[in-house]
């Protein structure tokens, strides 16, 4: 465990060249719901001034390319405790945030199993997390990426999904094709881990796997719980303090990690809470930061 001492601050100038938003699946989503047709909705909360999205029916990425690419590429999934998307401080800011280091970056709007749109509930976000990574090497050399470096990075919710997509990668859900859909790495930021007190979320658990879930399903997606020596190399990041999520998610999929000789970095600040994005109000320390010179350090940035 990091605790991360004070450095000058990182001001990102945002130069990312364009932003192109693109359908995840070529025809209709797979595992949709039929003759259901919901509105998608996007709001801003009015305390928080977070952007939020709700009701998707049609899962897009929208790419960000840098500059300088340097053939990193990185999915993004906002958080929400999968009822919302926070698509903006947890997407759109960190993905502009990744091109200023040359890493392209694909925020991953994916679907909802709080609202109403799947067939299986349960297999649904993991389906478009994997479908994000299989269009991102299938259409590498397009986007001006190494299919051998494509990450994936999440945020509370979005975490837990990406940390699903890091472990559950063995047997693809709802699909024959044979595209690898194993990240290259992953960047858990406040990530939901596990569905078992005394860490639990229970929000994200109820919201993917509704209130009467088993105890079996409930271990199968707590991800600390599933840690192979194929988890992929791990970056995580979280506050002592986290009200929401409490910081031995994070914890303790890094001590799963180190049992199975994975790569892992933790960074663990004293405070900042639940939620705080890019910026760590507490700290003039800022995490990209961190997560930059990891990426320099395993090759996959400069």
């Amino acid at each position: 465990m990091t605790f991360s001492p004070t450095i000058p601050l990182f001001f990102c100038t945002l130069t990312a060249l364009a932003q192109t938003e693109i359908p995840l699946y070529p025809g209709p989503p797979p595992n949709a719901k039929p003759g259901v047709s919901i509105t998608e909705k996007r709001d801003v909360d009015p305390k928080s001034g977070i952007l939020r999205i709700s009701n998707v029916q049609t899962p897009t990425l929208t790419v960000f390319k840098p500059a300088n690419p340097n053939g990193t590429a990185v999915v993004v999934c906002p958080g929400g405790g999968y009822y919302i998307l926070a698509a903006g401080h947890e997407g759109t800011d960190v993905a502009k945030a990744l091109n200023e280091f040359g890493v392209t970056a694909f925020v991953l709007k994916y679907r909802l199993p709080t609202s109403g749109v799947f067939e299986n509930d349960e297999i649904g976000p993991l389906q478009d997390a994997q479908q994000a990574l299989r269009v991102v090497r299938q259409r590498a050399k397009e986007f001006g990426v190494n299919p051998d470096r494509v990450g994936i990075l999440g945020f509370s919710a979005g975490g837990h999904l990406a940390s699903t997509a890091a472990t559950h990668f063995a047997t693809p859900v709802g699909t024959s094709d044979p595209t690898n859909v194993r990240p290259d790495f992953a960047v858990l930021i406040y990530p939901v881990i596990s569905f078992l007190p005394p860490i639990a979320h229970t929000g994200s658990a109820n919201g993917l796997l509704g209130k009467d879930a088993s105890e079996e399903k409930k271990r199968l997606y707590s991800n600390e719980l599933q840690v192979t020596e194929q988890t992929p190399p791990v970056f995580l990041v979280h506050a002592a303090d986290d009200g929401g999520v409490p910081f031995e998610n994070s914890l303790e999929f890094a001590k799963a990690c180190r049992a199975k000789k994975v790569p892992v970095e933790l960074h663990v600040y004293p405070g900042g809470g639940h939620g705080f994005g890019l910026v760590n109000k507490t700290t003039p320390d800022r995490w990209m930061d961190r997560l930059r010179n990891w990426m320099v350090s395993m090759g996959w940035a400069k």
